[in-house]
């Protein structure tokens, strides 16, 4: 029989609302863990093989290109950095920016010579993730992730080891980047229909495609990149995140559920449809991932733990 495990934003998304009473009982009577909290570890606790060091840029392109494990990759998404009178803060990189093909298409052209010639072709098989291909056995800086630096005084961060030879050659391009995308007419043209500039790029997630990851599910439903890098990695099947929960043909799913949507469309649309599956559906068990480490297995056996008390709130 199935099993679904459904990845949930922190509980706090769902402050101040009240849980129908089938479902506070089924919570309240559910086998529950306290787990690492965060996106990272969310993911971490489904697959099996990953490095400390994740090479987002490698699983990501994976799932945008197909061709990850032909070579070293690192992500150099385009950014918006904003100056203030303290240095310069990310204010958004990536899908922060709204970017679409028309944009990807304006802005490499200036930066395939700067970085062609410093033998890393870059190209961008999704408007807002670009990718640098580098060469075998090169040896990178540590860049840190953009939700780490996003809205802090940047400094030194996108390139950490300041008295390193190679930090210091990723700083020399990363400021001729900047020159050419600053300079760029087509900021003037998103300035017009009220979206930011793309005045810089971001550095991060280098790394080649892992050896092997591992995972207990047959399919994964997600728009993520990174998870969807992480399925095709594992060899199980991948699939777009439905608008809502669906009994799972046969074997274990794993669902990236409404990472977009508010909390009432999550328990219309996910949490309760899915606990009905459980009682009415011949669903064997089901698993709550809450982003903020809190896991609930839920199965129709636990009905008869009447000593406890439902809990009418999640957050």
């Amino acid at each position: 029989m199935p099993r679904a495990t459904l990845l949930l934003p922190p509980r706090a998304a769902f402050a101040g609302l009240a849980l129908p009473e089938a479902l506070a009982k089924a919570l309240a009577r559910a086998d529950r863990s306290q787990c690492d909290p965060g996106r990272r570890a969310q993911l971490r606790r489904h697959f099996d093989g990953l490095p400390g060091h994740w090479p987002v840029a490698a699983l990501t392109r994976e799932a945008d290109a197909g061709d990850a494990a032909s070579g070293t990759w690192l992500r150099a998404d385009p950014a918006w950095i904003r100056p203030d009178i303290n240095g310069a803060r990310l204010f958004a990189s990536g899908e922060g920016l709204r970017l679409g093909t028309a944009d990807a298409e304006a802005f490499l052209p200036v930066l395939r010579p700067l970085f062609g010639d410093a033998g890393m072709p870059i190209d961008a098989p999704h408007p807002s993730r670009w990718y640098l291909r580098i060469v075998p056995g090169a040896t990178l800086p540590a860049f840190p992730d953009p939700d780490e630096a996003l809205g802090a005084d940047l400094g030194d961060a996108t390139v950490e080891g300041a008295g390193d030879a190679g930090a210091r050659r990723w700083r020399t391009l990363l400021s001729e980047a900047q020159v050419v995308l600053h300079n760029h007419p087509w900021n003037a043209h998103r300035a017009r229909e009220g979206k930011p500039p793309v005045n810089s790029l971001w550095f991060w997630g280098g790394g080649g495609l892992p050896a092997r990851i591992g995972t207990p599910f047959a399919s994964v439903a997600s728009d993520d990149a990174l998870l969807r890098g992480l399925a095709a990695r594992a060899g199980v099947v991948v699939r777009p995140a439905p608008e809502g929960f669906a009994m799972p043909d046969a074997g274990n799913v794993l669902l990236d559920a409404g990472r977009d949507a508010g909390a009432d469309a999550l328990l219309a649309q996910w949490l309760q449809p899915a606990w009905q599956a459980v009682r009415q559906d011949g669903l064997e068990s089901l698993a709550f991932d809450f982003a903020d480490g809190a896991c609930f297995d839920l199965r129709a056996g636990q009905r008869w733990r009447l000593w406890r008390r439902p809990s009418r709130k999640l957050a």
